[in-house]
């Protein structure tokens, strides 16, 4: 799962990013060599359970009629592996963006990167990669399995229950983009016009400064850095992603207690979890804001608000015409809105 050969006209030299997340992504909690062996076999099994669950409740199907249990190649990882494949993911990502002059930048760019995803490995449970080909697969999905183990001891969960839960999640992006194959271009694109114009000829964004306001009270973060245009394309793809995410949110919980029995206990405590990271201080506090993770929590809730009111309006078939174009994608301001997106889309 090592990146691409490295290539000079790429953004960052995404080789030497993955070589220093991965030695600098901590190892997580440790188990005895049975139930780390259980825990992989049940992430794995919990996946392809949770493909078939999902299909049925957000009424998804592959556009090339692929198997829900085929969309994704499913990889359980560690943190350092997480690193590495995030990486290769941005080097596919970012193949188109204009390269800034010198090695220096390059190498800079791949010191950076890779700090910041050794930071996010301790921090992710699942993530689906549509960028990266996989083959027949529409994406890989990727469970960190250190990650899962950490939050299930800390949340005081049903294990077997909380690992589904969490691949409920993830397939529920996977049959997304399998749904939607459009898709996947779409977001790349986006961002990468987002990445040309902070990284092209005569751009310079004020990452410094954006350093020092996290620091303060108000705590501006990287978006203070981005002109008006920038900031347009940021909130497009934002909204997308509050989208995609409020939708697996809601689906991941849909499902039941018929099959995830402590779905309601799940929830209440890893919500409870959540905003009380999200009001951490420090250093803490400081990388929420420069990484945009409080941006991600509010993506998470105002997404699943979205998905919730467009349901209750139009049901779950009306509301799946997002998935038919672009042009239905909802736009920033319908995010907070649902009943705009409606009346746009159905009239």
């Amino acid at each position: 799962m090592e990146p691409s050969a490295n290539d000079q006209n790429d953004l960052v030299d995404w080789r030497r990013a993955a070589a220093i997340a991965g030695r600098l992504a901590m190892p997580g909690p440790t188990a005895e060599r049975g139930q780390l062996e259980s825990l992989v076999d049940e992430l794995r099994d919990a996946a392809g359970r949770a493909a078939v669950h999902v299909a049925e409740i957000a009424q998804l199907e592959a556009a090339d009629g692929t198997d829900p249990k085929d969309v994704s190649n499913v990889l359980v990882v560690d943190r350092a592996r997480w690193a590495q494949a995030n990486a290769q993911m941005f080097g596919v990502m970012t193949g188109d963006v204009e390269v800034p002059s010198g090695r220096g930048a390059r190498a800079a760019g791949a010191a950076q990167v890779g700090g910041v995803l050794a930071l996010l490995s301790t921090k992710v449970l699942g993530q689906f990669d549509p960028f990266t080909p996989q083959g027949r697969h529409v994406g890989r999905l990727l469970l960190v399995a250190p990650n899962v183990l950490h939050h299930e001891r800390k949340l005081k969960v049903d294990a077997s229950d909380f690992r589904l839960w969490v691949a409920l999640h993830e397939q529920t992006h996977a049959m997304q983009f399998a749904a939607a194959p459009w898709l996947a271009e779409h977001v790349r694109s986006r961002a990468a016009e987002l990445l040309n114009d902070l990284t092209g000829e005569g751009a310079r964004p004020d990452l410094v400064g954006s350093v020092t306001r996290a620091l303060g009270d108000d705590g501006g973060g990287i978006l203070d850095a981005l002109s008006p245009r920038q900031r347009t394309v940021f909130e497009e793809v934002g909204a997308v992603m509050s989208l995609l995410e409020g939708h697996a949110d809601v689906t991941m919980d849909e499902v039941g207690p018929s099959v995830v029995p402590t779905v309601r206990r799940i929830r209440t405590a890893f919500d409870a979890r959540r905003d009380q990271a999200s009001k951490g201080k420090g250093l803490d506090q400081v990388l929420r804001r420069v990484l945009g993770l409080d941006a991600k929590l509010a993506q998470y809730r105002d997404g699943a608000k979205f998905v919730r009111e467009v349901r209750r309006s139009v049901g779950t078939t009306g509301f799946n015409a997002v998935f038919a174009s672009a042009q239905n994608l909802p736009l920033p301001p319908e995010i907070a809105d649902p009943r705009a997106w409606v009346r746009r889309v159905h009239g």
